[in-house]
């Protein structure tokens, strides 16, 4: 045992280290004990999934609050997912199952006599989403004052899943009005298994502080890692096709079937196909069924039945889930982890190649594309997915790489929420003292100008989401009131209307989109037949049916960052054989190399294919070619005579009245106004982006397009910089 630690924890702690035979503390939790017992500092505990982040941070907490008891809720702990509060909530209890400390679980599913209770008793843990904590300081600020009088440690776990969104964003200003409303100067402590820039992230932490912090964990638990790539070829004869999808179904059941593995996909409909499609195979076999869904149109109860199938130790249990399994709930020790296709970044890569062997210390990770080759032309011909499963995995081994997070520069609809959130509270302010308090705030300080913030105002004020009275004061207007007295406004993510799936069992899930009477689709992994429909209350009644139809919901898809991509064009470039492709998969990228080498797409980025048509491959990420295609299809769509622009994630297609010659000359002396929205996009067109965006005035929408979606100077060098010959 790490005695210098171990014997520094309260002894409670060191009494539940001995009934769980711990014979060592891992480095993690030691460097974690020096940081938050021997500094003032905020901490990052940054290390990989299950090396014992939530130990390191709650041990030395919960010491010093053995030794010094707070008066009110002494920890506030922020979650980004109601699953991971309630597994959290169930360590945290038997830890302190002895002790004189409660631990508050406070989320929508939560009882109102559990909030109750921790509102009377303001004592102990108290374990919350942002969404709750919105309400909570928005509708009981006098509550929260009294709750949080003597907080001592603010605790956000998966913090990388926070950083660079709006929620993140969301989550330091409720910070700040916390602090501010309760009098108190907590600690932050940060957890993630995904970090690389720390530097970023400690800045991020401190905002709205006047604290340092620091970060631990860099170097601790260093595990194996097995990982295998496959690629199943989808000829262009439909009965051919039919025969190799059921091998390539038949190829992930044999792989999973007999295990404890969670099956990765990049949609919920996905999700639905592939556990479809387990069932029917083990139907067929005659063997017994092991397959679950998990995603978040998913009900609670059929999801926690999922994880506690992986939790259980014996017997198999495979689940098909999106990234609600990618966070930290504790699934117990899986055998291997399959991606079907592949991760949009290498972040969600290491998340999910962390969710096997967390107690062997070996990750397994198993990676399956379905490909489908299209000849047409040479760059719909390659196989970018399995080409971006290779670089995430060479990022990956080569340099442990992580996207890093970028702060949004003009986040004008969480603007918009914070206002009305703080008008809310404390009710009518004159326009001095809401700005005082809403452009202080870490999300917006240094980022929104005080004329930008009046522009806000004004629009939110004609369109009756504030009012003004007499008196100077803003209130909160007519529609505004309607909004916020919806639940949904405690959110500052995208959401969409659903409907609520009802069996004779209970709820199963949600629906983007209302099916007909009798229709059948797949959800949860079961087929279920539409009886009946109650429009009004958004819910659809079925009955348990056979059948394969899947639904869809809305996606949005992914980024993928321009060093994904330059390293997918190394591939090309390169003769090394990796290790872990399988025969297919190798097969595909000698190909692959073959193709790039006889079009010259590796040595130019524009080709020809007509007198005035030609492929645009500049080998950037995903914003920088939207930016690009933005800037063709408007700012240079006059100069440079373009008739139509389109393509796919990786290449464009273009067609212009000049040759190409032509063209090159101009990209090599291109300028244009980096901050005028109309380089990107038609006048008065204003893209609706974020969830309150429609509360914002369209001069602010069309600068937040620019700042926020595009990246105009990365795509202008881009275009500066295309090479049209061999190297």
């Amino acid at each position: 045992m790490s005695k210098g630690a171990f014997e520094r924890y309260a002894p409670f702690i060191q009494e539940y280290i001995y009934r769980k035979q711990w014979t060592d503390l891992r480095e993690v939790q030691v460097d974690a004990c020096n940081a938050i017992l021997d500094t003032d500092h905020h901490v990052i505990i940054a290390s990989g999934t299950a090396s014992g982040k939530t130990e390191a941070a709650f041990f030395p907490i919960l010491t010093l609050l053995e030794q010094a008891p707070a008066k009110s809720i002494g920890i506030l702990y922020i979650g980004p997912l109601k699953a991971l509060i309630n597994d959290q909530f169930n360590r945290l209890s038997e830890l302190l199952e002895d002790r004189q400390i409660p631990v508050w679980p406070w989320h929508g599913d939560v009882a109102q006599s559990v909030k109750l209770r921790a509102l009377r008793q303001a004592q102990g843990i108290l374990q919350i989403t942002p969404e709750s904590l919105e309400a909570l300081l928005m509708k009981r600020p006098g509550d929260a004052a009294r709750l949080f009088s003597d907080l001592r440690f603010v605790v956000i776990d998966e913090i990388h899943a926070l950083m660079g969104t709006d929620r993140g964003l969301q989550v330091l200003c409720l910070l700040t009005r916390l602090e501010k409303m309760a009098a108190c100067s907590p600690r932050r402590i940060a957890l993630s298994a995904t970090l690389n820039d720390y530097e970023p992230a400690m800045r991020f932490l401190c905002l709205g502080t006047t604290r340092d912090a620091v970060a631990v964990g860099v170097k601790a638990h260093k595990r194996t890692i097995a990982l295998c790539a496959e690629s199943f070829i989808l000829p262009e004869d439909p009965k051919a096709a039919e025969t190799l999808t059921d091998a390539y179904h038949a190829f992930i059941y044999d792989q999973c079937h007999d295990q404890k593995c969670l099956l990765f996909t990049n949609s919920r409909s996905d999700a639905e196909s592939i556990i479809a499609n387990m069932k029917e195979i083990a139907q067929h076999r005659q063997e017994r069924d092991v397959f679950y869904v998990h995603h978040g149109s998913i009900s609670t109860l059929l999801r926690q039945e999922a994880e506690d199938a992986l939790r259980e130790n014996t017997g198999p249990a495979v689940t098909a889930a999106t990234l609600t399994l990618e966070l930290g709930i504790d699934i117990g020790d899986l055998d291997s982890t399959i991606q079907l296709g592949a991760p949009f970044s290498c972040a969600s890569f290491v998340q999910r190649l962390g969710r096997s062997g967390r107690r062997s210390g070996k990750s397994k990770m198993l990676f399956v594309d379905l490909y489908q080759p299209d000849e047409s032309n040479p760059f719909d011909g390659l196989p970018w997915v399995l080409l971006r499963i290779i670089a995430i995995i060479q990022l990956y081994l080569e340099e442990r790489w992580v996207e890093p997070f970028e702060i949004k520069p003009k986040p004008y609809s969480l603007l918009a929420h914070q206002t009305l959130s703080t008008l809310m509270t404390y009710g009518e302010l004159s326009p001095s003292a809401l700005a005082g308090k809403v452009l202080t705030l870490p999300a917006f300080q240094g980022m929104i100008d005080l004329e930008e913030y009046r522009e806000l105002l004004r629009h939110m004020i004609d369109t009756e989401y504030l009012g003004r009275m007499e008196s100077g004061g803003i209130i909160v207007g007519l529609k505004g009131e309607r909004i916020t007295n919806h639940y949904s406004f405690y959110a500052v993510f995208q959401g969409d209307t659903v409907y609520h799936v009802y069996s004779s069992a209970g709820e199963i899930g949600t629906l983007d989109s209302c099916p007909t009477i009798d229709e059948i689709f797949v959800l949860a992994g079961l087929a279920w037949k539409v009886e009946s429909v109650d429009e009004e209350r958004k819910r659809i009644y079925v009955c348990s049916i056979k059948g394969k139809r899947i639904p869809s919901w809305t996606s949005f898809g992914g980024s993928i960052h321009t060093k994904i991509v330059q390293r997918m064009r190394k591939i090309l470039q390169e003769d090394t054989q990796y290790d872990y492709l399988q025969e297919n998969a190798l097969t595909i990228i000698q190909k692959a190399r073959r193709l790039a080498q006889k079009a010259s797409i590796l040595d130019r980025d524009i080709i020809a294919f007509g007198d005035h048509s030609f492929f645009l491959c500049p080998w950037v990420g995903t914003k920088e070619l939207q930016s690009i295609k933005a800037l063709l299809l408007h700012e240079l769509k006059e100069d440079l005579q373009i008739r139509a622009v389109s393509g796919g994630l990786h290449h464009l297609e273009i067609t212009s009245g000049l040759s190409m010659d032509a063209i090159m000359s101009a990209m090599k002396t291109l300028t244009v106004n980096q901050l005028d929205p109309s380089i990107v996009l038609p006048p008065q067109q204003s893209p609706l982006i974020d969830t309150y965006d429609y509360m914002v005035p369209t001069i602010l929408l069309q600068k937040a397009f620019l700042l926020n979606e595009m990246h105009v100077k990365d795509a202008i060098n881009a275009l500066r910089t295309l090479r049209t010959q061999e190297i």
